[in-house]
């Protein structure tokens, strides 16, 4: 981390420019926490207040650890793989059978969906869980479904915990009276608001509390807040539709001895070439770690992003023990690593926002274990090309649980690329009057401007490419089976 850039002081001794840069440390922190008073001022509502000095407290402490940084919070060289033992292929797992009494394990567990985020990036306003994904369902309807569907088999009572951020909160609390009825207990809770800060002059660049007008001043910092708040929680991203309660998971965590109990499991799954970017489980002073892109030094980050070298990456499917977290929390033990995140706001402010994953707690608990699973676990919709996927009839859908059709005749996910024309999900639904058979599809690479008619069958490799001008309308009915289709073609209606 570049803290100072300053010319002319190489003259200094080591311990003279020790003693300087701690100064500038102590300096940047005042400045901090002067900035963090005044806006606390500009509160208009005391309980807004209170909240906000709450959630500044913990920035303070975040960025106090980041100023004390210095470089790549990893050290390459003492980089190892794991152990064998400590990532177990899921059939080891699954071999060892059900619970006894499944309801009794599912009534130790807890639901936890981290709902955070908004739809953005796929053109929508409000929360990305209340985006439609399958059969007018929204995420959050899935989410509900399965869970009330678990609670009616086995007459259980598993709740569900929503971790909102003040992005999402109000929307989501609105939405939530539709599920009075469902048999499904849900609760909610606020991830903390922390200050988006000015790459240069390491300040806050919010000019009051109030979000009007300055969306960009704030941000979630990440999910690794969730301990501070709350026998087993399995947490996941709510837009990741293959995180669905796996009873084989929880019977290995609730089936060992007391003093052998594993206290968390990661999930993690085959990376391909599409997850490289992905944490990994590594080896790291005797300890297992989640290791994020972030934190590798520049000169390894092509080895970071080697299949050959590193062959898993984390789902964010999490299986934690309360107690635990209780005793970590109380012990202040919980020392996530620092994700500094840049980012350029429209204007081209330069700012960075301090994150923690909650993955990165692993090294904190006892028999912590990775568990690797089929990549079914692994379905999240981060763009229009994912929502093409789990809308086609590759997937069935039953009980709110998403799973591979029977008739599709492997188990690999075809690779979708959709242009910029389908950024947007509004974009996206008005290009395809309704969504083509892909069951025998490989690859599809859809740019330009481009439209689909009714009952379209896509086969094996199928690139459409309309130019810049161009307009290509795939006609209804059609059959394209290792087809590129490039030039104009447009089909008016009658």
């Amino acid at each position: 981390m570049k803290l100072l850039n300053v010319s002319g002081l190489n003259y200094l001794t080591g311990g003279a420019m020790t003693e300087f840069q701690e100064k500038l440390r102590q300096q940047h922190e005042e400045s901090m926490h002067h900035e963090l008073e005044e806006l606390l001022t500009t509160a208009t509502d005391p309980k807004e207040q209170e909240i906000s000095k709450k959630d500044f407290d913990g920035f303070k402490k975040l960025f106090h650890r980041f100023l004390q940084v210095k470089g790549p919070s990893i050290d390459w060289a003492k980089i190892s793989r794991p152990p064998e033992d400590s990532i177990q292929p899921y059939e080891r797992i699954r071999a060892k059978g059900l619970p006894e009494d499944i309801a009794a394990a599912l009534n130790r567990l807890v639901v936890v969906k981290l709902n955070g985020g908004l739809g953005t990036s796929m053109g929508c306003k409000g929360p990305k869980s209340l985006i439609s994904v399958r059969n007018e369902n929204t995420f959050l309807d899935l989410t509900v479904k399965q869970i009330e569907h678990l609670n009616k088999t086995y007459d259980t009572n598993v709740p569900l915990v929503l971790m909102n951020s003040f992005n999402t909160d109000e929307d989501t609390k609105k939405i939530l009276q539709k599920y009075t009825h469902h048999r499904v207990q849900i609760h909610t809770f606020n991830q903390s608001r922390y200050p988006r800060i000015n790459k240069e002059s390491l300040l806050p660049i919010a000019k009051s509390m109030g979000a009007d007008g300055e969306g960009e001043a704030w941000y979630p910092p990440g999910h690794g807040d969730i301990y501070a708040r709350k026998e087993y929680i399995f947490v996941s991203n709510i837009d990741n539709l293959g995180a669905t309660v796996d009873l084989f998971i929880l019977q290995h965590l609730m089936s060992q001895p007391q003093d052998k109990r594993c206290e968390f499991i990661m999930e993690v799954t085959d990376k391909t070439r599409a997850d490289v970017k992905g944490g990994t489980l590594i080896e790291y002073e005797e300890r297992l770690r989640l290791l994020e892109i972030a934190q590798v030094p520049k000169a390894h980050v092509d080895e970071f992003k080697s299949v050959t070298k590193f062959k898993i990456f984390n789902t964010n499917n999490l299986w934690i023990s309360l107690p635990a977290i209780k005793r970590v929390h109380d012990a202040n033990a919980l020392d996530l690593e620092i994700i500094v995140n840049p980012k350029t706001l429209d204007g081209g402010l330069n700012v960075i926002q301090l994150e923690t994953a909650v993955g990165a707690a692993i090294k904190s608990f006892k028999n912590a274990l990775g568990v690797n699973v089929p990549r079914s676990r692994f379905l999240p919709v981060k763009t229009t090309s994912d929502l093409l996927l789990v809308m086609s009839n590759l997937y069935s859908l039953d009980a709110g649980s998403l799973t591979m059709s029977k008739k599709r005749e492997f188990p690999t996910t075809p690779h979708v690329k959709l242009g910029s024309s389908f950024t947007k999900v509004q974009e996206y639904l008005r290009r395809f009057e309704n969504i083509p058979d892909m069951l025998e599809l490989d690859h599809l690479t859809v740019s330009g401007d481009v439209t689909f008619g009714k009952n379209v069958s896509l086969k094996g490799t199928v690139i459409i490419i309309a130019n810049h001008g161009d307009r290509i309308d795939i006609p209804a009915g059609a059959m394209l089976e290792n087809k590129i289709v490039s030039g104009n073609l447009r089909i008016l209606d009658h």
